[in-house]
Protein backbone atom coordinates (compact mmCIF):
# COMPACT_ATOMS: atom_id res chain seq x y z
CA UNK A 1 0.00 0.00 0.00
CA UNK A 2 2.99 2.32 0.83
CA UNK A 3 4.63 1.66 -2.49
CA UNK A 4 1.54 2.55 -4.18
CA UNK A 5 0.88 5.77 -2.21
CA UNK A 6 4.69 7.27 -2.71
CA UNK A 7 3.79 5.87 -6.60
CA UNK A 8 0.71 8.09 -7.23
CA UNK A 9 2.30 11.04 -5.29
CA UNK A 10 5.14 11.00 -7.86
CA UNK A 11 3.30 10.57 -10.46
CA UNK A 12 1.37 13.75 -9.30
CA UNK A 13 3.70 15.73 -8.83
CA UNK A 14 5.94 14.67 -11.67
CA UNK A 15 8.63 12.22 -10.26
CA UNK A 16 10.02 9.48 -11.25
CA UNK A 17 9.37 6.25 -8.73
CA UNK A 18 13.20 5.85 -7.91
CA UNK A 19 13.73 9.71 -6.73
CA UNK A 20 10.12 9.09 -5.21
CA UNK A 21 11.17 6.05 -2.99
CA UNK A 22 14.54 7.55 -2.45
CA UNK A 23 13.16 10.51 -0.69
CA UNK A 24 10.33 8.42 1.09
CA UNK A 25 13.16 6.46 2.43
CA UNK A 26 15.12 9.25 3.26
CA UNK A 27 12.05 10.93 5.43
CA UNK A 28 11.36 7.38 7.35
CA UNK A 29 14.63 7.42 8.27
CA UNK A 30 15.28 11.03 9.29
CA UNK A 31 11.94 11.60 10.43
CA UNK A 32 12.28 9.95 13.81
CA UNK A 33 16.04 10.83 14.41
CA UNK A 34 14.11 14.30 14.23
CA UNK A 35 11.84 14.18 16.97
CA UNK A 36 14.54 12.14 19.06
CA UNK A 37 16.48 15.74 18.71
CA UNK A 38 13.91 17.74 19.37
CA UNK A 39 13.56 16.17 22.60
CA UNK A 40 17.04 15.94 23.30
CA UNK A 41 17.14 20.25 22.86
CA UNK A 42 14.32 20.43 24.79
CA UNK A 43 15.22 18.18 27.88
CA UNK A 44 19.04 19.22 28.02
CA UNK A 45 20.68 23.13 28.41
CA UNK A 46 22.61 22.65 25.54
CA UNK A 47 22.35 21.42 22.11
CA UNK A 48 25.17 18.84 21.91
CA UNK A 49 23.24 15.51 22.58
CA UNK A 50 20.87 16.83 19.07
CA UNK A 51 23.80 17.55 16.76
CA UNK A 52 25.31 13.85 18.35
CA UNK A 53 22.42 12.22 17.62
CA UNK A 54 21.58 13.50 13.57
CA UNK A 55 25.15 13.15 12.87
CA UNK A 56 25.70 9.62 14.24
CA UNK A 57 22.37 8.77 12.62
CA UNK A 58 23.18 9.75 9.58
CA UNK A 59 26.14 8.66 9.56
CA UNK A 60 25.01 5.05 10.92
CA UNK A 61 21.82 5.47 8.13
CA UNK A 62 24.76 6.57 4.98
CA UNK A 63 27.18 3.81 5.84
CA UNK A 64 24.89 0.99 6.35
CA UNK A 65 22.42 2.00 4.34
CA UNK A 66 24.49 2.04 0.82
CA UNK A 67 27.27 0.22 2.36
CA UNK A 68 25.64 -3.30 3.24
CA UNK A 69 23.45 -3.28 -0.22
CA UNK A 70 26.78 -2.67 -2.53
CA UNK A 71 28.56 -5.07 -0.50
CA UNK A 72 25.62 -7.76 -0.95
CA UNK A 73 25.56 -7.13 -5.07
CA UNK A 74 29.78 -7.20 -5.32
CA UNK A 75 29.89 -9.88 -3.47
CA UNK A 76 26.87 -11.30 -5.67
CA UNK A 77 28.06 -10.28 -9.05
CA UNK A 78 32.17 -11.39 -8.13
CA UNK A 79 30.58 -15.32 -7.19
CA UNK A 80 28.36 -15.35 -10.52
CA UNK A 81 30.36 -14.22 -13.40
CA UNK A 82 29.15 -12.57 -16.18
CA UNK A 83 25.84 -14.28 -17.42
CA UNK A 84 24.10 -14.15 -20.33
CA UNK A 85 21.67 -10.98 -18.92
CA UNK A 86 24.86 -9.23 -17.87
CA UNK A 87 26.05 -9.49 -21.23
CA UNK A 88 23.09 -8.12 -23.02
CA UNK A 89 22.37 -5.65 -20.39
CA UNK A 90 25.56 -4.12 -20.24
CA UNK A 91 27.26 -4.92 -23.79
CA UNK A 92 27.35 -0.77 -24.40
CA UNK A 93 29.29 -0.43 -21.11
CA UNK A 94 32.16 1.60 -21.56
CA UNK A 95 34.51 -1.41 -19.35
CA UNK A 96 32.57 -4.21 -20.95
CA UNK A 97 35.52 -5.90 -22.89
CA UNK A 98 37.67 -5.63 -19.04
CA UNK A 99 34.74 -7.69 -17.68
CA UNK A 100 32.89 -9.38 -19.99
CA UNK A 101 34.29 -13.18 -18.42
CA UNK A 102 34.29 -11.91 -14.97
CA UNK A 103 31.31 -9.59 -14.84
CA UNK A 104 31.00 -7.25 -12.19
CA UNK A 105 28.75 -4.78 -10.11
CA UNK A 106 27.47 -2.00 -12.46
CA UNK A 107 25.92 1.17 -10.79
CA UNK A 108 24.75 3.61 -13.33
CA UNK A 109 24.45 7.05 -12.42
CA UNK A 110 20.78 8.56 -11.66
CA UNK A 111 19.09 11.19 -10.09
CA UNK A 112 21.40 11.40 -7.18
CA UNK A 113 21.79 15.07 -7.68
CA UNK A 114 17.90 16.02 -6.94
CA UNK A 115 18.31 13.81 -4.18
CA UNK A 116 21.17 15.55 -2.39
CA UNK A 117 19.44 18.83 -2.73
CA UNK A 118 15.99 17.89 -1.22
CA UNK A 119 17.82 16.32 1.30
CA UNK A 120 20.06 19.46 1.76
CA UNK A 121 17.26 21.87 1.76
CA UNK A 122 15.23 19.59 4.30
CA UNK A 123 18.51 19.42 6.66
CA UNK A 124 18.32 23.23 6.77
CA UNK A 125 14.53 23.33 7.41
CA UNK A 126 15.33 21.17 10.42
CA UNK A 127 18.12 22.50 11.45
CA UNK A 128 16.49 26.14 11.28
CA UNK A 129 13.91 24.74 14.57
CA UNK A 130 16.88 23.36 16.25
Amino acid sequence: IIGDLASIFGCLVGLEDSVTAFTIVALGTSLPDTFASVLAVRSDDSADNAVGNVTGSNAVNVFLGLGLPWLIASVYWGSVGASEEWKTRYAGWQYYDKYKDTGAFVVEGGALGFNTMIFSILTCFVFSFL
